[in-house]
């Protein structure tokens, strides 16, 4: 199984494709859902990686794949701009998760 990227900017796009990942810039909502369903029905692809930006900006069609399909697996990464997470996320997650602060 492969990787696909579906990115916001051609800077995350470019370093990837030098990985050997192949991928798509999006510019819209509609080109979003286009490129998403496409690589959903290829069944060479087990990950598709997403940057965060997308993922925050339409969260609604990335979950709606995430939720009700088991593979391809969605991955979201940080762009050239690092990520909008804070330094504990981790930490954070695991204390809600389990219900203790650690």
């Amino acid at each position: 199984m492969k990787m696909f990227l579906i990115s916001d900017n051609v800077d995350t796009y470019t370093g990837m494709r030098l990985a050997g990942v192949e991928g798509v810039i999006i510019h819209s909502k509609d080109h979003l859902e286009e490129q998403l369903k496409a690589a959903v029905a290829d069944k060479s692809i087990g990950i598709i990686l997403i940057t965060e930006k997308l993922e925050k900006e339409f969260p609604d069609i990335i979950n709606d794949v995430k939720l009700h399909r088991r593979l391809p697996l969605i991955v979201e990464i940080p762009d050239r701009h690092g990520t909008g997470r804070n330094p504990n996320f981790i930490t954070d997650y695991v204390s809600q998760a389990i219900g203790l602060k650690l």
